[in-house]
């Protein structure tokens, strides 16, 4: 008898606008010992499956129309709230996407670690710490018998990861539900939370029903993959059935849309629109806390027209590469030359007529968009800023905007959260294109995306690069990513760069052991046809 069997689920929200169906009469099961992926765009219904058979969703405006979900013979939907809380956190056990969210950032981490065992198990607090510490060490936190007791705050996103995994897996569940665990994360923190994933499952023998809207992530660690589109399960079978002969078209455009393959060399004599020589960047914490050398002595150019990839862990330097570029923050040594002229020595009007050449696209649009903002006032204000437009001309040239990135003009009076992320996105694009630069940072701008979306956004950029005429930095975590639009890489390693070259000498003949193993952690290595 399967762990887990899910038959006919059914589940809406009530809306202003009417009944929405998030899952529409799904059917799959969960094995002991498996992992199931289930997969999707945002908006499929995968979470909403998952959450309702837990009790996790809103009620109302959430509701269950029909169908079970049998653990161990029980139907989940049918038990009162105090026997599922028995289950919830004991039995089955879920690890959500964002850890910051989810921790309370006042409580110490072994207090939140022992909650759990202490509740559900009855075991005395000095007994569950215990156990909490074995645990933190067994999913790989440095100093456990220290640690334990710091805050959050204190940890970075994959050490706060591994220790949601730890809390989740503390009551030793049957059933483990891993929500988007490794989105937004370093690729290399990525391979090391699936494959600790995927040890803690043959290990203690439970089952996993992992959510991803990525096909390479899921790629090296599913048994089974189910697929769904709108709340419907369009495809479902073993990983190999899946990745070799995908039936479905939604499934095969999510296969499409992994980035792949390096793009293609361009010929001609380069010409040098950036040279930066011997860059540092250095932040004072306060305290007695050591200066944290972010960026130091990096030297490199940027060609004109070229899209040059930035690549590197978290806390390598790639970012604050782009922003000393375009002087958002103090540099401490070094000089930067654009098109004749050294960044480092201008200010206030000098600099101010300068950024109109170069521009930036943040990581998260939704933080960087005024949210008291339309879309038009959001584009018109560097037109205006700039001089680019009048009062008179400011509509047509905000509306063009709209027609550049894809966005329907009908949307120019709608406010940020009144869009998907992707569409957010795009916003933010025109906005950095609004001022007709020369130079554009592209701060890691799909790496919260789903795959479909993230495809569509590299097009985009790729073709407005194109039509602009743009020289991109493209900074990434992801080497798969960048690999695809850069014409040529620089790997950073704390502060340094390490390595250079195009995509292709990189992925084929990487000399620095750092390059490999940002290489080695690229997700469905044998789905995008990489060696080793």
């Amino acid at each position: 008898m399967a762990l887990l069997e899910v038959n006919n689920l059914e589940v809406s929200f009530v809306t202003r606008n009417g009944v929405n169906k998030a899952v529409d009469d799904i059917s799959f099961t969960v094995e002991s010992g498996k992992i199931t992926a289930i997969i999707g765009e945002s908006g499929s219904g995968k979470s909403v499956a998952c959450y309702s058979m837990l009790g996790l969703i809103p009620t109302p405006p959430g509701r269950i129309d029909g169908g079970q979900a049998l653990f161990d013979g029980r139907d989940l939907l049918q038990l009162p709230e105090s026997e599922l809380r028995k289950i919830r956190g004991r039995d089955i056990a879920m690890i959500f996407q964002d850890p910051m969210t989810c921790l309370n950032p006042y409580m110490k981490i072994g207090a939140q670690l022992i909650e759990p065992l202490v509740y559900h198990r009855h075991v005395s607090v000095s007994d569950a710490r215990k156990r909490a510490i074995e645990l933190l060490d067994e999913v790989g936190i440095r100093d456990p018998q220290t640690t334990i007791d710091n805050y959050p705050h204190e940890f970075s996103g994959g050490m706060r990861q591994r220790v949601m995994i730890a809390m989740a897996l503390i009551n030793e569940p049957r059933l483990l539900i891993a929500d988007e665990p490794t989105t937004a994360l370093d690729v290399t923190i990525q391979a090391q939370i699936l494959q600790l994933i995927a040890n803690l499952q043959k290990k203690r023998d439970i089952g996993v029903i992992f959510i991803s809207h990525d096909l390479a992530v899921v790629a090296d660690i599913a048994d089974q993959m189910v697929v769904m589109q709108t709340g419907k399960i369009v495809e479902a079978g073993d990983r190999e059935a899946i990745f070799e002969k995908a039936r479905h078209p939604y499934t095969r455009k999510l296969l499409a849309a992994i980035p792949s393959g390096s793009k293609a060399a361009s010929g001609g004599e380069p010409e040098t629109l950036i040279r930066v020589k011997n860059l540092c960047t250095w932040f004072q914490p306060g305290g007695k806390k050591p200066i944290v050398k972010a960026v130091n002595d990096v030297s490199f150019d940027v060609h004109r027209g070229e899209v040059l990839g930035l690549v590197g862990e978290s806390g390598s330097g790639k970012s604050t590469i782009g922003r000393s570029i375009l002087r958002l923050v103090p540099i401490t040594s070094g000089h930067i030359d654009f098109d004749g002229t050294d960044l480092t020595s201008l200010a206030g009007t000098e600099l101010k007529t300068m950024r109109r050449r170069m521009q930036m696209i943040f990581q998260d649009p939704f933080a960087s968009l005024n949210p008291r903002m339309t879309v038009f006032d959001t584009l018109a204000e560097p037109l205006l800023l700039h001089g680019i437009e009048n009062r008179k001309s400011v509509s047509e040239g905000v509306l063009k905007l709209m027609d550049d990135v894809g966005l329907a003009r009908a949307f120019v009076r709608k406010y940020p959260h009144e869009f998907s992320g992707g569409q957010r996105q795009r916003i933010a694009i025109g906005r950095a294109l609004a001022t007709r630069p020369e130079f554009v940072v592209a701060d890691e701008p799909v790496s919260a995306l789903d795959v479909t979306i993230q495809a569509q956004i590299l097009e985009l950029m790729a073709q407005l690069g194109r039509e602009y005429g743009l020289t991109m930095l493209f900074v990434s975590h992801d080497l798969a990513v960048v690999q695809h639009i850069a014409d040529r890489i620089l790997v950073l390693y704390k502060g340094k760069l390490v390595e250079q070259g195009s995509g292709e000498e990189l992925f084929s003949n990487p000399r620095e052991d750092y390059t490999r193993r940002l290489l080695q952690a690229i997700p469905g290595r044998g789905l995008l046809g990489l060696p080793g």
